[in-house]
Formats: C-alpha cells, sequence, structure tokens
C-alpha cells in the first residue's frame, strides 16, 4: 500500500511519537526536579514544634508554583503509562486513513494533561487548606502520621474492587477503547483523551493520593509509585500484581496504625 494512502507508515508513527512521549516525560522530570529545587519558596523555611511548618499564607506565585509542581508530578508519574494507549491511537489514526495523524496524536495527549490538569488542581487546593492548618512537615507532607497509615489502608483496599480491575483491563488492553469510542478529527481527539485519562486515572487515583501525605517532594515515594503503576499496566499478571500490592499497604498501613 502506498504512502499516499495514509497507511504503510506504522514505523514511522511509531518513532515519532515514542520521541514525543520520551520529550514530554524528559521535560516533566527537568521541571519536577527545578520545581523541587526551589520548594523553599512554597513554604517558610522555618518549622515550628513537632515538625509542623508554620502556617504563613500562599501568594499567588506560590499557588502557582505548587499548581505547577502537582501537574509535573502527576504527568511524570502517569506518562509512561498512557505509551500504548497513545501509540495505538496512532497507529489505529493511520489505518482507518484519517488526516493530520501527529496532530490528533499531540491533541490526544493534551486529553490526558487536561484531565491530570484537574487532578493536579484538587490536590493543589488540599494542600493549599492544609498548609493553611499547619499540618504539613518540612517535605510538604501531612505531619500526622495517622493520616498516612488511613490512605495506605484505603489505597490497598481499593486494589481489590471492581472499579480498580475494570480501569486496570482498560489501561492493560486500549484496543477495545480505541474501538468503541472512536471520534474522528482534532476536537474529537481531545474528547478521546479526556475520556481515556478517565480510565486510566480511575486505576490510580488512590495511588495517586498517596503523594499527598507522603509529600509532593518526596521523591523515592514518587519513584516507586511510577514503577508500581508501570508494572501493573505492563507485567503480564498486572492483575495479580494490583491485587498482592492492596495486600501489602494493607499491611503496612495496619501495622503504622498498630505499632
Amino acid at each position: 500500500m502506498s504512502r499516499a494512502s495514509g497507511v504503510g507508515r506504522p514505523g514511522a508513527d511509531r518513532t515519532v511519537v515514542l520521541a514525543l512521549l520520551a520529550l514530554l516525560a524528559a521535560l516533566c522530570w527537568a521541571c519536577l526536579l527545578f520545581l523541587i529545587f526551589r520548594a523553599g519558596r512554597l513554604s517558610p523555611p522555618g518549622a515550628g514544634t513537632g515538625g509542623h511548618i508554620l502556617a504563613t499564607p500562599y501568594h499567588t506565585a506560590d499557588l502557582a508554583r505548587l499548581l505547577a509542581l502537582w501537574i509535573v508530578v502527576i504527568a511524570a508519574m502517569m506518562l509512561p503509562a498512557a505509551a500504548p494507549s497513545v501509540l495505538l491511537y496512532a497507529r489505529v489514526k493511520r489505518l482507518v486513513r484519517e488526516r493530520w495523524v501527529y496532530p490528533s496524536t499531540f491533541l490526544f495527549m493534551l486529553g490526558y494533561l487536561f484531565a491530570w490538569t484537574c487532578c493536579a488542581l484538587a490536590a493543589t487546593l488540599a494542600d493549599w487548606q492544609l498548609h493553611d492548618a499547619g499540618a504539613l512537615d518540612e517535605t510538604m507532607g501531612i505531619a500526622h502520621p495517622t493520616v498516612g497509615a488511613l490512605a495506605l489502608v484505603a489505597a490497598g483496599v481499593y486494589q481489590w474492587t471492581p472499579a480498580k480491575h475494570v480501569c486496570l483491563d482498560n489501561c492493560r488492553a486500549p484496543l477495545a477503547f480505541v474501538l468503541t469510542h472512536w471520534r474522528r478529527g482534532t476536537w474529537g481527539a481531545f474528547r478521546m483523551g479526556v475520556t481515556d485519562a478517565r480510565y486510566c486515572t480511575g486505576c490510580c487515583w488512590l495511588l495517586l493520593a498517596l503523594v499527598l501525605p507522603a509529600g509532593v517532594l518526596n521523591l523515592p515515594v514518587i519513584a516507586g509509585l511510577i514503577a508500581l503503576i508501570l508494572a501493573e499496566k505492563l507485567l503480564p499478571g498486572g492483575h495479580v500484581v494490583a491485587c498482592a500490592t492492596g495486600l501489602g499497604l494493607v499491611g503496612l498501613g495496619t501495622a503504622l496504625l498498630f505499632p
């Protein structure tokens, strides 16, 4: 089949899309490290008793930096796991002989980013309220250990729920979603990205929420969650990984609640 027909370039499409994903992931990590390096401006440097940050109110610039930090944290965590869906979208777009494969694929990815920005906005508002209440420590984590323990138990229990596994099925095998939710045109690409991101977020939202008590500046926790999310979505036994992780999270949270 000729190139003019719109089919016959899957290798080139895969290379371009992978390069774009790698570039976006690199930008996310560069922004994340830069924002963490300047994180002292997000909170006052002094700490009160018990490790609590003195609750000096945020200014508009502080909130903007905090929102940017949450956006790049969530994007850095979720972008690698979204790669199979993005690649499949570009492949199907070429096979159905629609125009503007690369711009539409980019808009499909922007749909993900829009959904992740909404999650980041919710996390920013939560951090703002916790900061004003003096509930955050130096790492911008929740200072009270009981909150972190309860978050671990909640995330662990969710790993066993039907909603988790329905969303995980969609993330692990995105072909059914792409075929049943296909929309033509660039605006349709964006809407598909938003819809697919809802499944992606539904699969991992309580794992992402663990960053709130751990602290948005906690790189080891962020890296560990990225590894877990990728294992669930890419390894052959992803559902088993999710259930086993759920048991581990419940066990860890219970141990912290009842030392």
